[in-house]
């Protein structure tokens, strides 16, 4: 009987044993309910913890690289293993659902981090050592968001903008910018792989979209306020006055060019028409083409020439035009033929017949003038061509903006030939038999 009992024990022995999946001797600690708290929590090293059943198959396929990655940090991270069958107590702690789940215990011990990525020795250490990265840069005051943070990540281009739980909210919700928004983790490779296109669409799109980036790793409750659960994940929050239920999946390319037609397309649904602004004096005419990439000047026929009905006709071309160009930002001004002689002259439009129209770009002082017809096709041809840099430039006469005399604005109505009550003689020089048949 006794031998029955130590055949049992040892068989009991043997069973646990092979249930544990790892042995001491491949450097990888057994953790339990009762030694978790101080092996790893109040420990302050970096640990790796895997959750496995013994049953599955992809623990079982992971265990050899699981053993190799404990060989190969010996003595710099930490490596351990949970028995979830035996010890689900401690699986339902930390939000375990499915095996293996490889959970990075760093710098923040009550909140660590989902491994998600290749199950290779190599790409486990190399999360693994990201986080040990931050936790030294955090006891040197660098908050863990440094240089480190950067490696796998498109905050590396110039014109994205590092995001953090500390200025997010300033810098997305609170300003009336379009961002797109990428979270990443330092040790992914669809991250790293995103980096250069969205540096590149970061570059393009400046002035109109602003592309950040935030390191979901480092800042765990901001990307848990996102619900982000993979990376990179990216999230849109368009223009104006935003709260985070804002927050748009992205569901486009992960090129360059996708995300720039992308945001573009979101650019454009968001961006007013730009305003048709008559030129009535100085002021209105550096509101409606000051800091604009280009201004499209418009010089329309006297109101005597053409009523109302035909000015408002060509008003609501230019207007129409002006809500298929808006995402380029410029300025949109009209005149009528004789009103502003020095802009007629410096852009050489007028001489040839109204109306007439030219794209001036004050900054480098050059100007190019419709030469086809002033139609809804004709100008549209014309733009396009502006906005591909094709067509032929001439520079501003004087190279200076021209100067801009005050007018009575347009009241909307018909022309009016003066009366003879509006004719002043008085201080006309005519000859006496001239000034008797008036």
């Amino acid at each position: 009987m006794q031998l029955v009992y130590a055949f049992v024990s040892i068989f009991l022995l043997f069973l646990c044993r092979a249930n544990a999946f790892y042995s001491p001797s491949d450097n990888v600690v057994e953790l339990t309910p009762s030694n978790f708290n101080r092996e790893v929590v109040q420990d302050d090293a970096v640990w790796i913890v895997e959750f496995y059943a013994p049953w599955c198959g992809h623990c079982q396929t992971l265990a050899p690289e699981y053993k190799k990655l404990a060989g190969a940090v010996k003595g710099v991270i930490k490596v351990g293993s949970v028995n979830a069958d035996e010890h689900s107590e401690l699986s339902s702690k930390y939000n375990v659902r499915g095996f293996p789940t490889i959970k990075i215990f760093g710098a923040n011990k009550k909140t660590p981090i989902d491994y998600s990525g290749q199950r290779t020795a190599n790409a486990i250490a190399d999360a693994a050592l990201a986080e040990a990265k931050k936790k030294v840069q955090a006891a040197f005051g660098g908050g863990g968001s440094g240089s480190g943070s950067k490696s796998g990540s498109s905050s590396s281009g110039d014109d994205v903008i590092e995001l953090t739980e500390d200025n997010f909210d300033k810098l997305v919700l609170n300003s009336d910018d379009i961002w797109l928004v990428e979270f990443f983790a330092p040790w992914c490779g669809h991250c790293k792989n995103l980096a250069p296109e969205w540096a590149k669409a970061a570059k393009e799109l400046k002035g109109k979209v602003k592309l950040g980036a935030l390191d979901a790793t480092a800042h765990q409750s901001k990307a848990s306020e996102y619900n982000v659960r993979g990376y990179p994940t990216i999230k849109f929050f368009p223009a104006g006055s935003k709260r985070a239920s804002d927050a748009e999946e992205y569901n486009g390319g992960r090129t360059a060019s996708d995300i720039i037609s992308w945001a573009s397309d979101k650019h454009t649904e968001n961006v007013p028409a730009p305003e048709l602004v008559e030129i009535t004096d100085e002021s209105t005419f550096n509101t409606a083409c000051e800091g604009k990439p280009l201004c499209v000047v418009s010089v329309l026929p006297h109101i005597l020439d053409c009523d109302a009905n035909c000015r408002n006709k060509f008003l609501d071309t230019l207007r129409t035009l002006g809500e298929k160009f808006k995402q380029k930002l410029w300025g949109w001004t009209w005149a009528e033929g004789g009103q502003q002689p020095a802009l007629e002259e410096s852009l050489e439009v007028g001489g040839f017949g109204y109306p007439a129209m030219a794209v001036v770009n004050f900054k480098k002082m050059k100007f190019s003038v419709l030469k086809g017809s002033f139609s809804k096709d004709g100008i549209n041809e014309f733009l396009r061509d502006i906005s591909y840099g094709r067509g032929q430039t001439s520079p501003v006469r004087g190279a200076k903006k021209p100067e801009i005399v005050s007018v009575d604005a347009w009241d909307g109505k018909n022309g009016q030939l003066p009366t003879e009550e509006d004719i002043d003689l008085s201080d006309v020089d005519l000859d006496d038999d001239v000034k008797d048949e008036l």
